[in-house]
């Protein structure tokens, strides 16, 4: 086997021959499964086992490959240079009031990692109190949880490692600075509600060796940890032995008397059960027991609880629920739902409501008073997106962050007393963002719906069907996409290229009816709101198939996946980016039995039926002219295993007989997304955009005019 990969390693250094690739030729195995009597041959599934030695090897030839393919591209140091002259501005988050100081993270720039700052004043000087970029020598530890005790006292802050989704928490001392003995391990997608000397978190069982990225996550549960023990004395407040796929996640009221418990078997619906912590009994009562819908608490007054769900609401609203009368025929509704925008979130701010809503997929922001009568619209810079807001039950305080495609992350303090914002950070860029102009437009999909696409481009840019384009999509799992400043996409705009985000079904954009009209049997839609997505930009003279690169990462890893297969012609690049692209063996990994609700399951005929029709890695075919491919994946990604992407592209080498290079981008270290150092987005973007500029045939400026 090394004799083998030497000589695919000294092979890949001498590039190609007549315009084909010298792929590693991957080995294929004998293992087929039988789905209700169709036979499906999985030879590459050795490479679902990443810690092998054989598979590491593997890696290394694939690497090797792209590697020496990106080295051939003239101006690949051109876009990386120019992409971290970009990157290199400051950026803060809204500050969040806790007691008396103020906490918010910056970067001045490069820094891998974002630092926590505190202050005593809003116009005080700010100074260190956490750097994550001293957790580690090269910025792969990364800060995922962050949470200030009620009496001031301490702070619970969370670590990534390499990328992946497990969590530890640690617990430091406001005051002195100390990092105390106390050491968490084992925790994913937690949350922390404190009382007075600990905490409420949830874990899950420690994986078997060997097991840690990709095995089944199951036993979650409710813990309490007393500061200054260590973790193996930890109190289970609230476990499902009879459901081991169940996970939770804790609240708790504002007087602490009422734990809120969340219960999730996927990432849609959730069930809500109520610990009266003041009460001798050890009972749970069960406010919701099924998973028909979503209920995110927000807080409490008294016994009085807030949840914004959207139970028999598909737009969102937000009720009030009585702890002591905690059944729905007992709720109230306190901000109804509005069936023109579609609310994705509500929060206190002192004795306001601050509603978050979206219309046609930019933001809207509202204020209330606590009964829910309307006050203040509030007003914004414009088309884009309101995130990061930072206020509390405790004051009035309240901060947002404002972006747009051309408009870098803005800081506004809000005054509800007379509705007025004001500017409380402005970062400075090299990207001059008055360039360019933002539109919305709406396409017709395959059945008639309407469906918005964003495009952003120079002002003044000519519409001769040759700009190269960029078409982003998503399309799932009920998020929305929104227009929002990335400066990964500021390189392609500088070259006259075209951004478009389309923001087609499977998401939230227009509430619940809107995201299940992309899921299991629907999931069709996705793929045909995104091939209409660019017929319209091609047919409309923004760009030609010979300019346009189609991207999506994870879910939209997978849309980009099944529309290679199915309209390959539309496109001259394809990125899908740590794509689910095995739809019959998605769930059998760590925590992908949660997206059943949206995908289907391959266990059950009709949903099989239906996968294994659009699945991306089934449905390769030798005699179709697909796109130049670059996927992209991690070997620390714990939520889509890169199994997904290494049976894909080792089908697509052996299948296709095109002169378009297929190749993969496997980055060690790394995870799905999250806590990714910056240094290494700028290395990641740089070869993502050489490879698309480079097979488009376009020569990048070679900076801003």
């Amino acid at each position: 086997m090394k004799n083998i990969i030497l000589l695919l390693l000294i092979a890949a250094m001498f590039g190609c021959n007549q315009n084909r690739f010298e792929y590693p030729e991957t080995k294929k195995g004998d293992v087929t499964d039988n789905y209700f009597g169709t036979e499906v041959p999985d030879p590459y599934r050795w490479l679902e086992d990443d810690r092998s030695k054989e598979t590491e090897e593997w890696v290394k030839a694939e690497n090797a490959v792209t590697d020496s393919f990106l080295n051939s591209i003239p101006f690949r140091n051109q876009i990386r240079n120019r992409l971290e002259e970009l990157w290199n501005y400051t950026r803060m988050s809204a500050p969040s009031k806790e007691g008396d100081l103020y906490f918010y993270s910056y970067n001045d720039g490069l820094q891998d990692q974002n630092i926590i700052y505190v202050k005593k004043s809003l116009d005080g000087k700010g100074e260190v109190f956490l750097d994550p970029n001293k957790f580690s020598d090269d910025g792969k530890v990364a800060l995922t949880n962050f949470s200030v005790s009620d009496d001031g006292k301490y702070v619970v802050y969370g670590i990534s490692r390499g990328g992946s989704d497990w969590n530890e928490f640690f617990v430091k001392e406001i005051e002195s600075g100390k990092v105390l003995k106390d050491h968490l391990t084992w925790i994913k997608f937690s949350t922390i509600s404190w009382v007075e000397d600990g905490f409420y978190y949830n874990r899950f069982d420690e994986p078997k060796e060997g097991e840690q990225l990709k095995g089944v996550n199951t036993g979650s549960r409710i813990c309490f940890h007393k500061i200054g023990t260590p973790q193996t004395e930890d109190i289970i407040i609230y476990q499902d032995p009879a459901n081991p796929g169940y996970s939770f996640r804790s609240s708790i009221s504002k007087d602490k008397q009422y734990l809120i418990i969340n219960c999730f078997e996927s990432t849609t619906g959730n069930s809500i059960y109520l610990k009266n912590l003041k009460s001798k009994g050890k009972e749970v009562v069960r406010m919701v027991d099924n998973f028909e819908n979503d209920y995110t608490y927000i807080g409490s007054i008294k016994n009085k609880l807030y949840f914004f769900t959207n139970y028999q609401a598909p737009m969102y609203k937000l009720i009030e629920v009585d702890a002591e009368k905690p059944l729905a025929e007992n709720w109230k509704d306190v901000i109804p739902e509005n069936k023109e925008q579609v609310m994705r979130g509500c929060q206190f701010a002192g004795d306001y409501l601050l509603a978050d809503y979206l219309h046609d997929a930019s933001s809207v922001l509202e204020l209330y008073d606590i009964n829910g009568n309307k006050i203040h619209d509030i007003s914004l810079p414009g088309i884009g997106t309101v995130s990061g807001i930072s206020s509390s039950q405790s004051h009035d305080e309240i901060f947002y962050g404002f972006s747009s495609f051309n408009i870098p992350g803005e800081i506004y303090s809000y005054n509800p007393e007379t509705n007025e914002s004001s500017v409380y950070f402005k970062p400075e860029t090299k990207f001059d963002s008055e360039k360019y102009v933002t539109s919305q437009i709406f396409y017709e999909s395959k059945d008639g719906t309407k469906i918005p696409m964003f495009i952003v481009h120079k002002k003044g840019l000519k519409m001769d069907g040759k700009r190269p384009t960029l078409l982003y999509g998503y399309g799932g799992f009920n998020v929305t996409y929104t227009p929002g400043f990335s400066v990964r996409y500021t390189t392609w705009l500088e070259n006259d290229g075209i951004f478009a985000l389309a923001n087609i079904r499977g998401g939230g954009e227009y509430g619940e009816e809107w995201h299940q009209a992309g899921t299991i049997l629907n999931k069709q839609n996705v793929f045909d709101d995104f091939i209409a997505a660019a017929e319209y930009l091609i047919d409309n003279k923004y760009t030609s198939s010979k300019r346009l690169t189609a991207l999506g990462g994870s879910n939209g890893g997978l849309l980009i996946g099944a529309v290679i297969n199915q309209r390959p012609e539309l496109f001259a690049v394809a990125i899908p980016a740590v794509g689910v692209l095995d739809m019959l063996r998605y769930h059998k990994f760590t925590i992908g039995y949660y997206w059943i609700t949206d995908y289907g399951s391959s266990d059950d005929p009709e949903q099989f039926e239906y996968l294994y029709k659009y699945s991306p890695l089934h449905n390769i075919k030798g005699n179709l002219k697909y796109p130049a491919v670059l996927v992209t994946t991690a070997d620390h990604d714990d939520r889509v295993v890169p199994a997904h992407s290494f049976k894909y592209i080792a089908t697509l080498q052996e299948k296709y007989r095109g002169k378009n290079p297929v190749m993969i981008r496997i980055e060690s270290d790394a995870g799905h997304s999250a806590g990714k150092p910056i240094s290494m987005q700028i290395d990641e973007y740089a070869d993502m955009w050489s490879f698309a500029f480079y097979n488009m045939g376009v020569e990048p400026i070679a900076k801003e005019k």
